[in-house]
């Protein structure tokens, strides 16, 4: 209050409300209704986040929601608030922490980050005691039939609420992380093939059981976490097609490697994945879904998707695949291809193409990648 005064020194107003006593996050708000019109941005004092907000908000107008959460992984799920979500982003469940045993779900935290109608919040104005938003307003509205929006985000936000915290911060914003996780500018990214790469390679994993993590590969993936690097996995998942099994199934395999991923520090920004299959003749099989697209690889329909949601620059990026089929694809869309050793390791003979480099795994290909600049066409063999 002594630093910012009314705010007029900064362009804004600012009113300052004292609790005469703890309400918790949604509480205070709820207190305050009164002074608020129409749609409100609510973040927390002890954050630190760069945040596109006019794209955030016109998000959730776009979407008609009554509240939109700003949702990103993070390296510590299993300790976090996290949100689920339907492939169109609707939100179906608030999952407080603590978790139970043996708790899978993906990796998509609450990071304190809400946009919400004023209109929403009235019918639990008058609620007692203390109210937190995740924990207790958010479950509420959702069983209440709100419609809840999940907004998921490579920016940069981070609860700075300690001081060991504070230090993190302090650094990532002198290395220049924070300002290299903005979507305001262009940023290269490592796309990577899911089976073979991050799991080992099971013909059509149609069952979360079956996904089972290669060796290293969060260690990588924690590398380029704390790298300049977005992190995309971009995969063909002809399971849905084949009606092996259907979205909701491929959302808990997804919700696995997520899980799996954060246990040991690791986490990736985004995933894409192409459902169809244009050959006919499997038991089950969806119709709809028996198409040529533009999405599955070889096509480059959800890198240029990715591109273009994420602001990523090709001329800097990387695919990381163990097909031929990750390779071209990355040739066709502009991007240096790294082949590893691990799943086909390049060996399916589906394409006459060779990557820009060969290494043994996911963390080989990280070390080159981080050390390295971008290579142009020339297979590379390295340890």
């Amino acid at each position: 209050m002594d630093h910012f005064g009314d705010g007029l020194a900064f362009g804004v107003a600012i009113t300052y409300v004292r609790q005469t006593e703890p309400r918790g996050t949604a509480g205070a708000i709820l207190d305050e209704l009164d002074a608020v019109n129409g749609t409100m941005v609510v973040m927390y004092g002890d954050t630190m986040l760069d945040v596109d907000l006019n794209r955030f908000v016109n998000a959730h107008r776009h979407a008609g929601a009554e509240a939109t959460l700003f949702l990103h992984p993070n390296d510590h799920p299993h300790d976090s608030d996290l949100v689920a979500i339907t492939d169109d982003g609707q939100v179906t469940g608030v999952f407080p922490y603590p978790h139970p045993e043996g708790f899978i779900a993906a990796n998509l935290v609450n990071a304190a980050l809400y946009v919400i109608e004023r209109s929403a919040l009235l019918p639990f104005q008058a609620l007692p005691g203390l109210l937190d938003f995740g924990k207790h307003l958010f479950p509420r509205m959702l069983e209440a039939g709100a419609r809840l929006k999940g907004y998921n985000s490579p920016e940069y936000i981070k609860d700075a609420g300690t001081p060991e915290r504070v230090d993190k911060v302090v650094g990532d914003l002198r290395s220049g992380l924070i300002n290299a996780r903005s979507l305001r500018s262009p940023a290269p990214a490592v796309f990577l093939d899911r089976d073979g790469v991050l799991n080992q390679e099971v013909n059509r994993i149609s069952h979360p059981y079956q996904l089972v993590l290669i060796d290293g590969v969060a260690a990588a993936l924690k590398k380029l976490n704390r790298s300049f690097y977005r992190t995309v996995v971009i995969t063909n998942q002809p399971v849905v097609a084949c009606g092996d099994c259907d979205e909701a199934g491929l959302r808990r395999i997804h919700d696995k490697l997520e899980t799996l991923l954060g246990r040991e520090g690791a986490y990736y920004d985004a995933l894409y994945y192409c459902p169809h299959h244009p050959e006919c003749g499997f038991a089950g099989e969806r119709v709809d879904l028996k198409i040529e697209c533009t999405c599955r690889k070889p096509a480059t329909g959800l890198i240029d998707r990715a591109c273009a949601e994420l602001n990523i620059d090709r001329s800097r990026s990387w695919f990381i695949g163990d097909t031929t089929v990750d390779i071209l694809a990355a040739q066709r869309a502009g991007i240096g291809s790294v082949c590893v050793e691990t799943g086909h390791a390049g060996k399916d003979g589906r394409h006459p193409v060779a990557a820009d480099l060969i290494c043994a795994d996911l963390g080989a290909a990280v070390t080159f990648i981080l050390k390295e600049e971008r290579v142009t066409p020339l297979v590379k063999k390295t340890d």
